[in-house]
């Protein structure tokens, strides 16, 4: 079932891969290096402000790197299929990240402790969207994916 916080993940989605479309080879090697700032970031695990300063860093200097190497966005019409899987790539990493960043219930049951996610304990239409999206429920093998993949996309869970 589509909920609307599907809708939003899909718009969110769409502009991010228009943006790297628009930016043509720039907008690839921003997708590319946005994922690998933000696994950087959250890999050395220094905590939110930290990471968060970590991140914006980077970001500016490979942002100053790329618009040095990289001047004419739109050189070549292929570029902008290259842009566009670079903002797919960043959109994927933003919607991922957004679709799990929602608190995380442990309820205490006779067999032991379960996780529940999202929380039943957040505003009912919050959950109701959350909780039946599509897309958060496509992403549910991230809880017990590859390191690499908690790491980059739920990094306080990672471990």
């Amino acid at each position: 079932m589509i909920t609307w916080f599907d809708a939003l993940l899909v718009t969110l989605l769409a502009i991010v891969t228009a943006l790297g479309a628009r930016r043509g080879l720039a907008g690839l090697a921003w997708g590319v290096g946005g994922v690998v700032v933000a696994f950087v970031a959250n890999i050395l695990g220094f905590g939110v402000l930290v990471a968060t300063a970590l991140a914006l860093v980077l970001g500016v200097v490979s942002a100053i790197a790329i618009s040095r190497m990289i001047p004419d966005p739109m050189e070549q019409p292929w570029h902008l299929a290259l842009g566009a899987v670079g903002g797919l790539l960043m959109g994927g990493l933003l919607i991922s990240a957004l679709a799990l960043s929602f608190p995380l219930a442990v309820r205490a049951t006779p067999t032991g402790k379960q996780a529940l996610y999202p929380s039943p304990d957040l505003n009912p239409n919050l959950y109701e969207a959350v909780a039946n999206s599509a897309i958060q429920n496509s992403l549910r093998s991230v809880w017990s994916g590859s390191m690499a993949e908690r790491t980059l996309l739920v990094p306080d869970r990672a471990k």
